[in-house]
């Protein structure tokens, strides 16, 4: 069984740790709890790592957030699986900082990101991990909000829900969207 898991993210330093690029930073631990090394293939950082029998193939899209969906549709192709067996790992400022959910699809919600990917795909019918960032900013001050990093009070936090992040995309892969949400969505 394959897997293709997306982590959306922005390419670049100044990105780096900021709420956006949350989906970067769990697939970057991921990778990093297994061992693999991602490689800058077409259109994104690609790697794979094995766990129970199933092939996990993440990659970080480097055609910068707006332009995901050219990424995600490149490898699904490519590695020849299914949209039911894919998995994007998002951030969401409609929920709270420390809430993890899993959706087999859903609205974009505003997301460049899972926009694109709709617009590319044609359908919203994907799965996605909707990491939680908070909507802690002043009106019309989003951007500017998702492209900072995480506030001093909430780094603590980061690790602990990156790990829980990695068990979903894990319970996601061995037994599924719905079980995976019974056992993880709160």
């Amino acid at each position: 069984m394959k897997y293709l898991i997306v982590g959306l993210g922005n390419i670049g330093q100044e990105y780096a740790d900021t709420r956006h690029n949350i989906g970067f930073m769990v697939l970057d631990e991921m990778a990093r709890q297994e061992a693999a090394k991602f490689y800058n293939m077409r259109l994104a950082y690609y790697t794979e790592v094995s766990h129970k029998g199933r092939m996990l193939y993440l990659i970080k899209p480097t055609t910068f957030m707006n332009l995901s969906g050219k990424a995600l549709n490149y490898w699904m192709k490519e590695l020849n699986i299914p949209i039911e067996n894919v998995l994007v790992v998002v951030d969401d400022i409609a929920l709270p900082l420390g809430t993890l959910r899993l959706k087999p699809k859903g609205s974009a919600a505003g997301h460049n990101g899972l926009k694109h990917i709709e617009l590319t795909l044609g359908h919203n019918n994907y799965a996605r991990l909707r990491f939680g960032v908070s909507d802690n900013f002043p009106r019309g001050r989003q951007v500017d909000y998702v492209l900072n990093g995480f506030d001093d009070d909430e780094l603590p936090e980061l690790p602990a829900l990156i790990d829980r992040s990695i068990e979903m995309i894990k319970s996601f892969a061995t037994v599924g969207t719905e079980l995976t949400m019974t056992r993880y969505n709160k």
